[in-house]
């Protein structure tokens, strides 16, 4: 298996040389897309095989939402392929371009980075995103998806490296590696670092400490998304309401969703019970702080220390009432994971406060967690959404997966 996977590593390594101009890496992504369609009863068949396997196995309903893939999922996933075919070719691009007193003329070009790796968890659709995100950005990727979704990964693996066969492309470009054994994850970190230029960990918060633990590669990380709502003092509550019941509620499985409702003391009494009463009329479990449970007569269940560090991913919400705006930034910074928080308030002053001091990667104003994605951001899709605090941070799209070189030409100057 070693052998098979440092095997799979210098092809990767191969392909990733080869320039592909952008009508032909146009063409095979339409192409993928239309194979989604044309064998997508093949498709689910496969995903079926995983859902089953997964309740055999006692995979958490929330898990088996992620994991699920049914036409309605394939049509998004189609769409985004084809949104990211229409976006501009991210490579070869002059980023920057100044002429020194020296008589040096230097440009900064954008450049693949190479071959990628990319381990994630559950969720199938990202087989069909990274693989389109990382051939559009010039890059060869090798794919490792969790042991639950195996077949529906390999389907979408195989039915893009058909798209890139049918039009004379390497196939090596897009690799997915068919096994369940967990060793791989450890030999990808420690013994490929000749072979892939940055790892990716898309998952939970033990898969993404291990990989930034032990990977001999370079890493764009992305945590768990434990996501914050701040309700200010001058908020509004019909906003309010319709922002947190989405934010929680919309997608309980996807690390946009809210987790933990912050409001402030102010506003309490007036806002606890409509906002909260909402989430509880549609199944949702809230666990709230002593001060909550002295205004809110809904059902409340004691938040404890765990609340606050917890990612649900289903529908629980945690609340605590907080003194001030620097409260709710100290708890966010504290207890969040730097992926996205969200402030709602009609005070542009104390909203730019929020924006400047809160260490996400994404911070936003008036606005549904939700939106924390690649596609709805106008990248087309996303690899994942970057914790880290270096570059690239928030989502990985298309212009996120480049490098650059200096270009620097002259005519004959010499340095004195």
């Amino acid at each position: 298996m070693i052998k098979f996977i440092k095997l799979i590593g210098f092809r990767a390594k191969k392909a990733s040389k080869h320039k592909v101009n952008t009508k032909t890496k146009n063409k095979v992504l339409v192409h993928y897309a239309k194979l989604l369609h044309k064998e997508k009863k093949f498709i689910i068949d496969q995903n079926l095989k995983d859902i089953k396997f997964a309740k055999k196995n006692g995979l958490k309903d929330n898990l088996i939402s992620r994991l699920l893939l049914n036409e309605k999922k394939l049509i998004s996933i189609k769409k985004s392929i084809i949104k990211i075919a229409k976006l501009r070719d991210p490579v070869n691009i002059i980023l920057d371009k100044w002429k020194r007193p020296n008589g040096l003329n230097i440009s900064r070009v954008s450049i693949p980075i190479g071959v990628i790796g990319v381990i994630y968890e559950s969720r199938p659709n990202v087989t069909s995103d990274v693989a389109s995100l990382c051939f559009k950005s010039g890059n060869a990727v090798i794919l490792k998806g969790g042991s639950e979704a195996i077949n529906t990964n390999n389907a979408l693996a195989k039915l893009f490296r058909k798209a890139l066969k049918k039009n004379n492309v390497n196939e090596d470009f897009i690799q997915f590696i068919n096994s369940k054994d967990r060793k791989l994850v450890d030999f990808l970190l420690s013994k490929m670092k000749d072979y892939i230029d940055v790892i990716i960990p898309r998952g939970g918060k033990n898969l993404v400490k291990k990989v930034q633990e032990f990977s001999k590669v370079p890493v764009i990380g992305h945590l768990e998304g434990l996501c914050h709502t701040y309700i200010d003092k001058d908020a509004e509550l019909k906003m309010s309401n319709k922002i947190v019941y989405n934010a929680k509620l919309r997608n309980t499985s996807i690390c946009g969703a809210t987790e933990t409702v912050l409001m402030h003391k102010n506003i309490i009494k007036k806002f606890c019970n409509p906002i909260l009463k909402n989430l509880e009329k549609s199944g949702c479990k809230i666990y709230g702080d002593k001060i909550l449970k002295k205004y809110y007569k809904g059902k409340l269940h004691l938040a404890t220390q765990k609340d606050w560090e917890t990612e649900y991913l289903s529908s629980i919400i945690s609340v605590k009432v907080v003194n001030s705006l620097e409260e709710a930034i100290n708890h966010i910074n504290k207890y969040g994971t730097m992926h996205t928080d969200s402030i709602i308030t009609k005070n542009k002053k104390t909203a730019k406060n929020f924006l400047k001091n809160v260490k996400s990667s994404i911070a936003m104003h008036n606005t549904s967690t939700q939106f924390a994605d690649g596609g709805e951001f106008g990248f087309g899709g996303e690899v994942g959404i970057s914790t880290n605090t270096l570059p690239p941070r928030g989502p990985v799209g298309l212009n996120q997966l480049i490098s650059y070189k200096y270009e620097v030409s002259s005519n004959g100057k010499i340095r004195r």
